[in-house]
């Protein structure tokens, strides 16, 4: 099979704010204002990304401003009380920056957001300089592409490749980014192996399946017919 699935260089957006490490807390959040962002990459030397400044690590200040934390308090966050004293992107940054690679795919960039509980990443080469940055809608933008689109790949990769005449005659169809596929197979087994790849496909939302003499097998996700 001869898919490809998108990668970060393809969605990532290429003109990225950034703040060098001596910029003030004033500065970023007058960045963030004008930029719309909830984080800033922090760069030092000619770009090379040394951590991530976002709004939690602003927030510090103004939770502490005019409070006394106890002693509890001082203890467990120790981390953001520091950040409350902060005044510079060095001071503030989490660091080292979570970032990805411009040749990373959708899937691995978004596993790394949702571990992380974060909603944007640097994009970095190799030495650690910075090409981007992409962010939650970004990988949501595969789920754009047109209904016949998917389709075609959809038959040309799973359908030719799994179900090849003679024996086997599927109808593909995709409404909204469901897959349905329909017909006649020769081996029913291959079925969630077909469902699998279906999905695998960028912009698949689901599949359904309905075989000749079977009933519905929606979303495939149970065993095969017998």
């Amino acid at each position: 099979m001869h898919g490809t699935p998108h990668i970060v260089s393809d969605v990532m957006t290429h003109t990225v704010t950034a703040v060098g490490c001596r910029a003030t807390f004033k500065e970023i959040v007058q960045l963030m204002q004008d930029w719309k962002v909830s984080a800033l990459p922090v760069l030092e030397g000619e770009g090379r990304v040394v951590g991530v400044v976002s709004e939690a690590d602003l927030l510090p200040k103004e939770e502490f401003r005019d409070s006394d934390p106890d002693r509890y308090t001082q203890l467990r966050r120790l981390s953001d009380l520091a950040k409350a004293g902060a005044i510079t992107a060095e001071e503030l940054m989490t660091s080292p920056a979570l970032t990805t690679r411009p040749d990373s795919t959708l899937a691995q960039a978004a596993r790394t957001m949702a571990h992380a509980k974060v909603k944007r990443l640097p994009v970095v080469n190799e030495l650690g300089m910075l090409e981007g940055i992409v962010s939650r809608a970004d990988l949501l933008k595969v789920f754009l592409r047109g209904d016949e689109e998917i389709a075609e790949e959809v038959r040309r990769e799973v359908v030719a490749y799994l179900f090849p005449a003679p024996g086997s005659e599927l109808r593909v169809q995709v409404h909204d980014g469901v897959v349905q596929l329909a017909g006649h197979v020769r081996d029913t087994a291959l079925i969630p192996v077909a469902a699998r790849l279906v999905r695998a496909v960028e912009g698949v939302v689901d599949v359904d399946f309905e075989l000749d003499g079977h009933t519905s097998l929606a979303g495939a996700r149970g065993t095969p017919p017998s």
